[in-house]
């Protein structure tokens, strides 16, 4: 059930920021819903891989090369769902920043208070 509610909260995340930014798009609500399962979906799968693969520049670039790995994964999510579509690298990376944001806040709400 709290799977089901994160993933609902995320596409409402996307749907807000399709609203918010001028080229980031969504068509419809099960559009954002899509995007935000297979968000989560690469986010298991791809984005360990490519953590791995680019762990000397991460190293490098103290760790600032993890936002261009999210953008990749915005980019990908946008190539595999019709329907959303981000214009650009620079898109994507402020996408994903404000997904980030977003979905702490909205997830915040759901933590329960242990006692």
């Amino acid at each position: 059930m709290k799977f089901i509610l994160r993933m609902l909260l995320s596409a409402l995340a996307v749907v807000v920021l399709s609203k918010i930014l001028p080229h980031v798009s969504v068509d419809t609500y099960l559009t954002a819903f899509l995007v935000a399962v297979v968000l989560s979906l690469l986010n298991f799968i791809v984005k360990p891989i490519l953590i791995i693969l680019t762990l000397p520049v991460t190293i490098i670039t103290f760790g600032l090369f993890l936002l261009v790995i999210n953008a990749l994964i915005i980019l990908m999510a946008d190539y595999f769902i019709d329907g959303f579509s981000v214009d650009g690298l620079l898109w994507a990376l402020l996408f994903s920043l404000l997904l980030s944001f977003l979905q702490s806040v909205l997830f915040s709400l759901l933590k329960e208070d242990k006692k």
